[in-house]
């Protein structure tokens, strides 16, 4: 009888847990799904009601783009425990198009989104072969941006925004970093590290962390439960609730490069949350998971949504939990529906301060980051220019997160993909990768490798053998469970 393997993704948890693991996954981003609808609502000068009408089309569609990414039907859905969000990267486009004509710019944002969306689709099955131009000296620069260029993200959570629009006048923050603020994100941040090391709580200590965090806010006065009871308990998003849309070709063509990104940063998250889960992505998986992207961004117009993409931080969430279940993350889609037909519920969930958000975003984001670099210790830097192309690429990746106008002088275009990190971490990676590995591929006549690390000494019996550069020699080493007796002398700890 011949034996089924079943992959770390399709582990089935308890009823229970699985919607627990979800919400745990829900909260870990729903700062940043309703963020995007309330900033572009804001533009185009929306009254409070149509931008709450925003945020719920904002969850529904990102809970429908779940579960279609995780549970999957036929070419559609890399089924991996990956959110869908409505994507950050076009947000300076959709405010681009907009500009001043309100509402009517909603229109033409909804449909550059259909066609640049359909643009998507077509091109994937190309797109989805520059996997195998992803090998670990690319994915883990790639997974290492991601988590640092969200960083920003967690500081912004807990500072809270430096000025804020009061009767019409635009002021300075009184809360912005107050000492209150970092002190809540601090306390937040101990309570998930405290229950971390508790085993039993370890897989919940990010839901917690917010429970309780949330909790201490509102004793601190921090939280406004008014906008509960004020919430309506069902309402269906309304189709094409700002007008039809227009096609307009100067803004099809911009947002077809937030497309092209979209589908580089997506890529980079298939890629991460299969070395995370440790499970097989080929050309095929990236290729759904594309599609599913692609085809709900093509419908989230319908219901006044903007483009999807998968959601960076949850991948920390799989790495610091260790929940692998793609079954627990189409439970969170379906808290998203829920959320996204009921203003009511959404309101509840909204109640998290920023400070809380930030406190655990920094253990999230940082776990992400830690998982790229553990996929970079894993690369040989011997022979090759491999230290070069994680140097560049992490330096390109982190240009945009210190110093956001850097690229103000450039065409729009260039500016639209080198603005997120993610995808220009991705780019010179896969080119310079192209360059030094498949193009030209050999040893230079000084390897930079030799300063990645001082020289190790390695004992094995009574041989000892000098590895350059701080990685073992290939055959003289092997991992202890089948040498006995080998060690390393130093600090570095275990060689292998």
């Amino acid at each position: 009888m011949a034996k089924t393997t079943i992959r770390p993704e399709d582990e089935r948890l308890g009823l229970g847990p699985t919607f627990g693991y979800g919400i745990q996954h829900i909260l870990a981003m729903f700062g940043g799904v309703i963020a995007v609808p309330l900033i572009v609502g804001g533009a185009a000068g929306l009254e409070p009601a149509e931008k709450a009408l925003l945020v719920a089309c904002g969850l529904f569609v990102s809970g429908l783009a779940t579960l279609l990414q995780t549970l999957g039907v036929p070419y559609f859905g890399s089924q991996l425990p990956l959110v869908q969000g409505t994507s950050f990267a076009a947000v300076s486009t959709i405010l681009a198009i907009i500009g001043d004509d309100g509402k009517e710019g909603m229109q033409h944002v909804f449909g550059a989104i259909i066609a640049a969306a359909a643009f998507g689709l077509v091109i994937t099955p190309f797109f989805a072969r520059v996997v195998r131009f992803f090998p670990a000296v690319v994915t883990g620069s790639i997974i290492t941006v991601i988590g640092l260029s969200l960083m920003p993200v967690a500081a912004g959570w807990i500072t809270g925004q430096a000025t804020i629009t009061v009767d019409g006048n635009v002021v300075e923050n009184p809360d912005f970093a107050s000492l209150e603020n970092i002190g809540l994100a601090l306390f937040s941040f101990l309570v998930v590290i405290v229950l971390s090391k508790i085993q039993m709580l370890s897989r919940l200590a990010v839901l917690l962390g917010l429970a309780i965090g949330t909790i201490v806010a509102l004793i601190l006065g921090k939280v406004d439960v008014s906008t509960v009871s004020s919430a309506a308990p069902f309402a269906f998003p309304q189709p094409f609730a700002f007008g039809l849309p227009l096609f307009e070709i100067g803004a099809i063509i911009s947002m077809i490069i937030v497309v092209l990104v979209i589908m580089v940063e997506t890529t980079a998250d298939i890629l991460a949350v299969g070395e995370v889960v440790g499970t097989k992505v080929d050309a095929r998986r990236v290729g759904n998971g594309l599609r599913a992207d692609m085809g709900a961004s093509l419908i989230a117009p319908l219901f006044n949504g903007f483009p999807a993409s998968a959601f960076a931080q949850n991948v920390g969430l799989v790495a610091l939990t260790g929940i692998k279940s793609r079954f627990a993350v189409a439970a969170g889609g379906v808290v998203l529906v829920v959320l996204g037909l009921s203003p009511m519920a959404a309101a509840v969930f909204s109640l998290i301060p920023g400070p809380v958000l930030g406190g655990a975003g920094i253990v999230l984001f940082g776990t992400v980051a830690a998982s790229g670099v553990r996929t970079l210790s894993k690369v040989n830097y011997q022979g090759n220019n491999n230290l070069v192309i994680v140097a560049a690429s992490l330096a390109f990746g982190l240009i945009p997160v210190v110093s956001t106008n850097f690229w103000h002088s450039f065409p729009d275009w260039f500016v639209t993909i080198f603005h997120s990190g993610i995808s220009s971490a991705a780019i010179v990676a896969v080119l310079l990768n192209l360059f030094f590995n498949v193009f030209l591929p050999g040893t230079p006549d000084e390897p930079s490798g030799e300063a990645a690390a001082p020289p190790l000494r390695v004992q094995t019996g009574e041989i000892e053998v000098l590895s350059e550069g701080g990685t073992l020699a290939p055959d003289s080493y092997e991992p202890d469970e089948k040498v006995e007796g080998t060690r390393a002398k130093g600090t570095s700890g275990h060689a292998h």
